[in-house]
């Protein structure tokens, strides 16, 4: 289940197959949850026999008057309270283990899964769905799981114990009792599939809200400049009101059960109070009999209104079981077979001894391409590029340039044809490997939360400190960082807001230079810059992709004229080959974009001055 399926997803019933799944996510934790179980077979059979006690007491202390007995009564009741106690705090203890191992296991699963998934993956799902996936949901089933299981467990067992025990006291008083079950059965059914209705509606909109948290916050700067503060909010409220509507309704629905189930258990205590008592003044059984079933009773519906309210949680954790377990068993799009995987290990656990050196000759022989919803972009489509060559792609919007360094890089595979790297269909070869040997420069460069060094060091988390100064220095980003009170231990912030945009571009070029890599994107990596650090990551750019092979993805077409090779594109056709020079000379489409773009650039010079 994706995204686009939870509104089909809404209406469907039960999905046992996701429980099951589920269960044997817990079997690792089975020792807490069968010590919580036990604690709970205790607690159900001392809630049984702890009546008769009493019964005992009322007949034979207190009708009697003889206090004999009283001592050794007053200590089985110390004895019974403690053993409640102890159950209760080991019940307690273990169930607290299962919810907090089971809560780690489903996240650490999920996240695991979201590494693994392709860039596809998360280019058409929200990133709000994914983090209500990780944390509501995975929590609210964490919850359930370890405190509902074994609360459900002691209702049942106490429920089955006091059963039994009324019909060994007396089994016609018992019948009056039990004969209300299949009406509570019947009730029960209608609540938990209306309830279960509105709890999915509940998730699915805690989704979309989540994801308006999360676009209102990281577009808040568009979000003043264009005035969309009122519009935003309405759509906002629109959204929590709809998921307020849905709450209230599941709980009036679960509001209307409980009192529900307490008339029925004022109508058996009514029932047993009349026949009970008409026998307690005939004399054929005694006031502790009668004494007995009235705290039955009492004891016997308290686990049923439990388990109504475990039910309740069931059916909202069911939403959440179906979204969590989607994540976890999301089949990513791009994989690697089981073959590569044995040799070269997966997208987390390299085997680097097996991987072969990665040269950067890549051939595109015939290679068709459209995404998942949209038109063919590239259609066989081929190209040679040899080791150390330098490509810059042009064009305008939706003419292929995105499509295929985003081939290069797998984030998407071909529809048909095939990609070589080293001449070797890439597929042959592991994700890991290929992620290895690339730098990808974005236009919007992003920094992680944490230090300029620790942002260096991602591209290479072994460097050395001269190496990451040497890398700074290459693409002229030392000369600010060292300007700043702490240097290279000065704090970005989040996404490295603390930073300028071009700041943040030089320290991206950094942190890409020092993984050496083989393979080098640069996605329109200068068009955020100001003209100033425009020159200094130009200059940065001809040095690092000397004996690389690169693709440079251009905005200002000033930055690709040393390119080996230009390849002018439109409609995912290449127009147009050859170097600057050659370009020009042909007086084309490139020479056109390219005078026109640069006397735009004069005029805007010339305004400036």
């Amino acid at each position: 289940m994706n995204y686009f399926e939870e509104e089909d997803y809404t209406n469907t019933k039960i999905d046992f197959e996701v429980w099951k799944k589920i269960f044997k996510m817990i079997l690792p934790f089975k020792k807490h949850l069968v010590i919580g179980i036990g604690a709970a077979v205790v607690l159900a059979l001392t809630d049984a026999i702890y009546p008769q006690i009493n019964r005992y007491a009322i007949n034979e202390i207190a009708a009697t008057g003889d206090l004999s007995s009283l001592p050794y009564f007053i200590a089985v009741y110390v004895v019974i309270m403690i053993l409640i106690g102890s159950m209760v705090y080991t019940f307690i203890i273990h169930a607290g283990q299962v919810q907090r191992k089971l809560s780690y296991s489903l996240r650490k699963q999920a996240f695991e899964k979201l590494q693994k998934l392709p860039f596809s993956y998360y280019d058409k799902t929200p990133v709000g769905w994914i983090m209500a996936r990780m944390t509501s949901d995975s929590r609210n089933l964490s919850e359930v799981l370890s405190w509902s299981m074994i609360d459900m467990f002691w209702g049942l067992l106490m429920m089955i114990f006091i059963t039994i025990a009324m019909f060994i006291t007396n089994w016609q008083l018992a019948l009056i009792t039990v004969t209300l079950i299949p009406i509570l059965l019947v009730i029960s059914y209608y609540f938990r599939k209306r309830i279960l209705f509105l709890y999915r509606k509940i998730r699915k909109e805690n989704s979309k809200i989540t994801g308006a948290f999360n676009e209102g916050i990281t577009g808040a700067k568009t979000t003043k400049t264009l005035v969309l503060e009122n519009q935003n909010f309405s759509d906002f409220d629109r959204k929590t009101k709809t998921m307020r509507n849905h709450s209230i309704k599941a709980a009036m629905f679960a509001g209307l059960y409980f009192p529900t189930i307490l008339f029925i258990a004022s109508i058996a205590t009514g029932l047993v109070m009349y026949y009970g008592g008409n026998k307690v003044a005939l004399l054929t059984i005694d006031i502790g009999i009668l004494y007995v079933f009235i705290a039955y009773i009492g004891l016997f519906f308290d686990p049923i209104m439990q388990l109504a309210s475990i039910l309740a949680r069931f059916q909202q954790a069911q939403a959440s079981a179906e979204r969590i377990m989607a994540l976890i068993e999301a089949e990513p799009e791009i994989w690697d077979t089981e073959e590569v995987i044995e040799k070269y290990g997966d997208v987390i656990n390299f085997k680097k001894e097996n991987w072969e050196t990665l040269h950067g000759d890549i051939e595109f022989r015939d290679v068709t391409f459209k995404y998942s919803r949209g038109e063919e972009v590239l259609s066989n489509f081929n190209l040679k590029v040899k080791q150390g060559e330098s490509i810059a792609l042009v064009g305008h919007t939706g003419a292929g340039k995105s499509t295929i360094v985003n081939l290069i890089c797998r984030f998407y595979e071909p529809t048909k044809g095939k990609i070589y790297i080293d001449g070797k269909d890439y597929k042959e070869r592991s994700l890991g490997w290929l992620h290895d040997n690339l730098g990808y420069v974005l236009q919007s460069p992003h920094l992680f939360s944490g230090t300029i060094l620790d942002n260096i060091k991602y591209g290479n988390p072994d460097a050395t400190m001269d190496e990451v100064i040497e890398a700074a220095t290459l693409v002229e980003a030392h000369a600010f960082i060292k300007e700043f009170d702490n240097g290279y231990e000065t704090t970005v912030g989040e996404g490295g807001a603390r930073l300028s945009v071009g700041q943040k571009q030089l320290i991206s070029f950094a942190r890409a230079l020092i993984a050496d890599p083989r393979i080098l994107i640069l996605d329109e990596a200068t068009s955020s810059v100001d003209t100033k650090t425009e020159k200094s990551v130009q200059k940065a750019i001809e040095v690092v992709l000397r004996n690389r092979t690169s693709f440079v993805v251009a905005h200002r077409l000033s930055t690709i004229t040393t390119s080996d090779r230009i390849l002018v594109l439109e409609d995912g056709k290449v127009i147009e080959s050859g170097s600057h020079k050659e370009l020009i000379k042909k007086e084309g489409r490139y020479y056109r974009l390219y005078t026109n773009q640069f006397l735009s650039e004069r005029v805007e010079e010339s305004k400036n001055m």
